[in-house]
């Protein structure tokens, strides 16, 4: 079976387009990732760009509705959060959302939920923000109710953060049993062995080497709750750019600070069909590629060529 290939768009900034056409460029990004193969299109649950993208006052749409606007103009692939932080909505009207994404996408929706992290955009906005075992306390919570909600009529739940009480969710979600569920975040105690009980897809960063201590220490998890690591489909987020001749830089990389080129490489599809092996060996079956590297369509017809190869 292939790789799984999703298409992350953080970044919502093209110059020269102005506010009212920044949604023509994510549909046309999103659109060309459809046509390429991607099999997901992800956008931040963000409110504030991160640093790691670019200045806190760029430009970012809210995650829902632009996920809603991308239904209406894609018709195969599947469209998720990367991912929504627990504390900014209430889980079951977090359920609803998602429920509505896979209903007006035809069963396309992918729930990614994490613990949450940006203290200053929390703080901008008024929302709480919890010390971090209160915030995984709060995930774990989360995904049991919206797994609740996405496969039984009428669910209760009393948990210590969150309750329902008979909640309806109707119509539920197209797909049987609900939208896949994402878990972000690779923390070793308690991130990863939430994601034994709740994920169908896992997406982590770090080295090839850190990867494989991650996926010992989630599949030691699996075992605890007697889950098949299988089951889940581990991916990882690369900082890969894709170029037609080998040797190419594309001239936009050396415009990035220094801490953003840190670890980025360029590859035609055959050298990055090579370099991804060792993952795939690893059993690391699904890649997350970002718009900051693949940033127009024509990128996007390159990375068909990458999908193509390992097909």
């Amino acid at each position: 079976m292939r790789p799984f290939f999703s298409y992350h768009m953080p970044s919502h900034t093209f110059p020269g387009t102005p506010p009212e056409g920044i949604l023509d460029r994510l549909v046309e990004l999103a659109q060309a990732a459809e046509s390429a193969g991607f099999d997901l299109v992800t956008v931040m649950d963000h409110f504030y760009q991160i640093d790691a993208i670019g200045p806190a006052e760029e430009p970012i749409l809210e995650a829902y509705t632009t996920l809603g606007a991308l239904a209406a103009r894609t018709s195969r692939i599947r469209l998720g959060a990367m991912v929504t932080g627990v504390t900014y909505r209430n889980p079951a009207l977090l359920a609803k959302m998602v429920t509505t994404l896979d209903v007006v996408s035809k069963g396309r929706a992918v729930l990614g939920l994490g613990a949450a992290w940006h203290e200053e955009e929390h703080r901008g906005y008024g929302f709480e923000f919890p010390p971090i075992g209160e915030r995984l306390d709060r995930l774990d919570e989360a995904l049991t109710i919206c797994r609740l909600m996405f496969t039984e009529d009428q669910p209760s739940s009393q948990g210590r953060h969150f309750q329902i009480e008979a909640a309806r969710n109707s119509p539920r979600p197209i797909q049987p049993g609900g939208p896949r569920i994402l878990v972000g975040g690779g923390g070793e105690r308690k991130t990863l062995r939430i994601a034994a009980r709740h994920a169908d897809i896992t997406n982590w960063v770090g080295s090839l080497g850190e990867l494989r201590h991650k996926a010992g220490v989630f599949e030691q998890h699996c075992d605890a709750v007697g889950r098949d690591p299988s089951t889940v489909l581990r991916t990882t987020t690369l900082p890969l750019a894709l170029v037609e001749h080998a040797g190419e830089r594309p001239g936009w990389v050396d415009r990035l600070p220094e801490e953003r080129r840190r670890g980025l490489v360029a590859l035609t599809p055959g050298q990055a069909a090579e370099h991804l092996q060792p993952y795939l060996a690893a059993g690391f079956g699904g890649f997350a590629l970002r718009n900051q590297t693949l940033r127009t369509p024509g990128d996007l017809a390159i990375a068909a060529e990458l999908i193509g190869l390992l097909s």
